[in-house]
């Protein structure tokens, strides 16, 4: 609104400033030019008054002292009594058209009277009735009387008044003047209000305009400076804060940025709280963590700010007791270590922030050493006990015949291979984890190298009852470089669990089939499967899903954590799919780019 501004508020000011200074000069004014003018009449009309007296009391002849007196006053616009006594006076001609007062006026008056009574000088103004009339008359007169003495024992008194339209018609022309100077200065302070706008409010606009930008976020709005007074310098103190701003707001992006990469590319999760503990930022770990924790409870909003009550009661913790303290908290079969510190303000705890350590890995390799060492001593210990025993029975001489000592060496030989097979596959599973495992490539014709491969176990799945079959892809002639007897123990290891966990009357599907990047192997078979809380682990060493079902014919339970690494040595992927009761299907894909 324009008169929220500061062209209106100057504007108002100095004209409210102007009309009280000239109000104040035109009362000063009105009353020196009143009193001047008064003075100077008073003044004007004594001297008269004075002269004719002198005239009258000098000149013996009546008539020529009257007749000097009426060209005395006829300069003037005054009009005389000359009264010699009660009942001798003269009135001098009216010029001006004065009204005559009557002239008991002069003898009833109480202040006019002193002159002819006290003979007293005596000037009055005031309203006073004419000789024709009784009323007073419509304009003020001045009445100047000065004593007179014509005639001995005889006192009488010069009359001189004068109307003092004169007065007020000076008085109307000083205001008419006064009125037209205030309307001109009115009128020149309103175009110097205005020309001050350009001076003042122009640049105060263009730092308003630069102002709502920086409360928008835009500070690259520079004020230019005209001027080098204290708007000058207002601009130039706005132009260097903006860019202060600007170097600020920089330099906490890029550390906003460098924290936000920071936290995005940490393996651990962090997750900030305020002193409610209301969550302000995650990491992506951390995210996932309170995912995982929505899933268990059942909340599918995952913008519910909400944390697990074991983070709940360690935030409350931290807070109230200032220190760091640490947690373990496992859902979804995972396992995170949470490590909390408080933040603060100065002196008070503004908030927390959590570190949440994912362990599940750390934990499951701890019991994968354990299981590793457990089974390695139990896989070990058999054949030792064995090899001791019957060395023992050997050493006493325990047997009783020649057939019975070959029956104990036989059994302490296949004992002996047993553990070396152990041996060499914990050797090879050691080198191909490590890294180390030597690749023999050579070009192979796949679908006669799967034929040669398959029909070593007929012999095997014809004795048990199982039927045994080979599927192959259209293209039979595929030639790809891989180690031939890697990939063979591959398949080995395979179609022979297929076959020993397959029952009489089952049947056991080897297909073959080349794809656009290579070839994909499945081995399906009609058996028991494999409980879906063991699929995760049957890749791991020693790890046997049901170990009373291969009592007595159980391998080392390496075989198929060795046929992962040579797949994902060759560049493929190897999967399970089972289901209880109905069989399992093992696959494998091997690129053709190895």
């Amino acid at each position: 609104m324009f008169w929220n501004s500061v062209v209106f508020k100057l504007w108002y000011t100095i004209i409210l400033f102007f009309s009280v200074v000239l109000f104040i000069l035109t009362i000063l004014l009105l009353e020196f030019f009143q009193t001047f003018h008064l003075n100077s009449a008073e003044e004007q009309l004594t001297k008269l008054a004075d002269k004719v007296a002198v005239v009258m009391e000098t000149y013996e002849d009546y008539r020529m002292a009257l007749s000097t007196a009426w060209e005395i006053v006829d300069a003037s616009s005054a009009r005389f009594v000359i009264i010699a006594s009660k009942d001798q006076y003269w009135y001098s001609p009216n010029p001006a058209n004065i009204e005559s007062l009557p002239i008991k006026l002069f003898f009833e008056n109480e202040h006019l009277s002193k002159v002819i009574n006290e003979q007293e000088k005596v000037v009055i103004e005031g309203y006073f009735p004419s000789e024709n009339d009784t009323t007073e008359t419509n304009n003020e007169v001045i009445i100047v009387g000065v004593p007179l003495s014509m005639q001995p024992n005889k006192n009488g008194g010069v009359f001189l008044y004068q109307s003092l339209d004169v007065v007020q018609n000076t008085m109307e022309q000083v205001k008419r003047i006064i009125y037209i100077s205030a309307g001109i200065a009115i009128v020149l302070t309103t175009v110097f209000a205005f020309f001050l706008s350009t001076r003042i409010n122009a640049p105060l606009r263009k730092m308003k305009e630069a102002a709502t930008n920086a409360a928008k976020g835009k500070f690259n709005t520079n004020i230019p400076i005209v001027t080098r007074d204290e708007i000058g310098e207002l601009a130039s103190a706005f132009n260097q804060m903006a860019k202060e701003i600007r170097t600020n707001i920089e330099a906490l992006n890029q550390e906003k940025e460098q924290l936000s990469g920071i936290l995005s590319s940490m393996a651990d999760g962090v997750i900030t709280f305020d002193r409610t503990g209301q969550i302000l930022q995650t990491n992506p770990p951390a995210e996932r963590f309170l995912q995982a924790w929505y899933y268990e409870q059942g909340m599918h909003d995952l913008n519910l700010i909400n944390i697990p009550s074991e983070i709940k009661k360690l935030f409350q913790k931290v807070v109230s007791l200032e220190k760091e303290q640490l947690a373990e908290v496992s859902m979804q079969g995972r396992t995170w270590v949470v490590v909390m510190t408080p933040l603060y303000s100065r002196s008070y705890v503004r908030g927390a922030v959590a570190v949440l350590r994912d362990m599940t890995e750390e934990r499951r390799m701890d019991k994968l050493r354990e299981d590793f060492i457990a089974n390695v001593s139990h896989e070990l210990r058999t054949p030792i006990a064995l090899l001791q025993g019957y060395s023992e029975a050997i050493v006493d001489n325990v047997a009783g015949s020649e057939e019975e000592n070959r029956e104990l060496g036989k059994i302490i030989y296949e004992e002996s291979l047993r553990m070396g097979r152990l041996v060499n596959e914990l050797l090879d599973l050691a080198r191909m984890e490590t890294g180390n495992i030597q690749l023999m490539l050579n070009e192979v014709e796949i679908m006669a190298f799967s034929e040669r491969v398959t029909r070593k176990f007929q012999a095997m799945a014809k004795e048990q009852g199982i039927s045994l079959t080979l599927q192959l892809g259209e293209d039979n002639k595929i030639y790809m470089r891989i180690d031939s007897d890697r990939i063979e123990q591959v398949l080995t290891n395979l179609i022979d669990n297929a076959i020993r966990h397959t029952n009489e009357g089952g049947k056991v599907v080897v297909r073959v089939e080349a794809v656009s990047t290579g070839i994909k192997y499945e081995i399906e078979d009609s058996g028991s499967g494999i409980p879906e809380e063991d699929l995760p682990f049957v890749f791991e060493r020693f790890y046997k899903a049901d170990k009373a079902r291969t009592r007595g014919r159980s391998g080392t339970g390496l075989g198929l954590a060795i046929a992962k690494n040579i797949v994902e040595s060759h560049g493929g992927q190897i999967y399970v799919h089972s289901i209880i009761n109905k069989g399992t299907t093992f696959s494998f894909f091997l690129p053709f780019h190895t």
